[in-house]
């Protein structure tokens, strides 16, 4: 079902870079609408923790469901590194649902639940998405998301956030194998055999070709975003010609991320 959050993702005019690369942007305008505010932040809790698996996770620290989150799984909202990460997946689980839900793609959910180390981001390419039929064909889509965020008060730098997706996102084309490999293992892991199976489609190009897209994505707050910078992005250098370029801005993000987790511990 489609977040309803995404409704206030609003389309603003293509950026066009002076390489004549077009950047799509939107801006994410948050509504004072608790039902879907509270909708949101039980969307994000999922990516880290099952409703079936809490209690029993929780068991043997005796902490409350909200004290497990906060001090278990959620990243930290102070302490290095944790802020930069908790940004980091938000933005990304952001990214996925637009990817997901706008451009109709199917997107494993598989990062986030089983991390080590709350305060660590996980290895490998930040999302893939997959169309496909019954039976394999060369017109099967995956998609490789680079994200990369900057949520915090700042005024923009002398190079869009966006070329920092662009630049890493080049390395998706050497870690996508392992990436494949891992949503894999996660997903046969929750026993989702049937989409495990699906990724597998992807896993070997050459016996069974499928049409590849790269894409790189940032996510950052008003204060950071500069049209006049995303002008300036150069994707002369990456291995995909056709590189899609994604750009969502929003009011204090940082603050907003904060007070979705502190949401998303008492849902």
């Amino acid at each position: 079902m489609k977040p309803e959050y995404l409704d206030w993702l609003k389309r603003e005019k293509t950026v066009v870079t002076s390489e004549g690369k077009q950047v799509i942007v939107y801006e994410l305008i948050i509504q004072d609408d608790e039902r879907v505010l509270k909708s949101w932040a039980k969307h994000l809790r999922e990516h880290y923790c099952a409703d079936s698996e809490i209690d029993i996770l929780r068991a043997g620290y005796g902490l409350e469901r909200d004290e497990y989150l906060e001090r278990i799984k959620f990243p930290d909202e102070k302490i290095a590194p944790g802020p930069s990460v908790r940004s980091g997946d938000f933005t990304e689980i952001l990214v996925a649902d637009y990817v997901q839900f706008v451009l109709d793609y199917i997107v494993p959910r598989t990062r986030y639940d089983r991390k080590v180390n709350k305060n660590s981001s996980t290895m490998g390419s930040d999302l893939i998405g997959y169309k496909c039929g019954k039976k394999i064909s060369s017109a099967d889509e995956l998609i490789i998301f680079e994200v990369k965020s900057k949520a915090s008060e700042v005024p923009p730098s002398t190079t869009a956030r966006l070329q920092k997706a662009i630049d890493d996102s080049n390395k998706d084309v050497i870690r996508l194998a392992e990436t494949l490999n891992a949503v894999v293992q996660r997903l046969i892991d929750r026993n989702d055999i049937a989409e495990a199976k699906r990724v597998q489609r992807f896993q070997n190009a050459t016996d069974t070709p499928y049409r590849k897209q790269y894409a790189a994505a940032a996510v950052c707050s008003n204060k950071s975003y500069s049209r006049d910078l995303l002008k300036m992005v150069s994707t002369m250098n990456h291995a995909d010609p056709d590189l899609k370029l994604l750009v969502i801005h929003c009011d204090k993000l940082m603050a907003f991320i904060n007070e979705m987790y502190r949401r998303a511990c008492k849902c």
